[in-house]
């Protein structure tokens, strides 16, 4: 089982930042992320309070019956998350795909808007730009990509995407496993 990911899942779809769980179960934010990447594993009773923060009983958690493959989502699927003060709209487009090894959003970009710095990591990202200008920082090299462009890159940088357009950008990427 994925723990980590598990219970990152349950936080995204729930809408929380590590940093509020870390609040409403008395945790630091790093302390949520090492156990979202697996680093660090959680006592029985601080499990049980992220677990009832999430809104998940045990048994919810830890059931593995097999369900029937879901191959196409609707917007009623999708879980959004805005962050005001940087200007991006993110849009998960399949619920589970924190648990897959594939990470379909779209990713919408007020003016000036950008998406947080992303560590190395071995993870692959793909986006196809729908509207606008996005820029994009890997190392200390600066690309752009206008509306009808791919952007693919090895995410072995420290890594950003954000917007270069005097008005709204918007994209479709996609990344594998430890991206977002």
């Amino acid at each position: 089982m994925q723990f980590g990911k598990k219970i990152r899942n349950l936080r995204l779809k729930k809408g929380l930042t590590q940093e509020e769980l870390g609040e409403r179960t008395d945790l630091s934010k790093g302390y949520i992320s090492q156990i979202e990447r697996n680093l660090s594993s959680p006592s029985i009773d601080t499990f049980f309070n992220i677990l009832e923060v999430l809104g998940c009983t045990p048994k919810q958690f830890f059931d593995d019956e097999e369900r029937e493959q879901k191959v196409v989502y609707g917007e009623e699927d999708f879980t959004d998350y805005f962050d005001e003060e940087r200007g991006y709209h993110i849009q998960w487009l399949v619920p589970e795909s924190n648990e897959k090894e594939m990470e379909p959003i779209r990713l919408t970009f007020q003016e000036n808007g950008e998406f947080k710095q992303f560590e190395p990591s071995l993870s692959e990202t793909f986006a196809y730009v729908l509207k606008g200008k996005i820029r994009v920082q890997l190392g200390r090299k600066i690309y752009y990509a206008k509306a009808g462009e791919v952007i693919y890159f090895h995410a072995s940088d420290k890594h950003q995407i954000s917007n270069d357009y005097n008005g709204e950008s918007e994209l479709i990427l996609v990344a594998t496993d430890s991206y977002l």
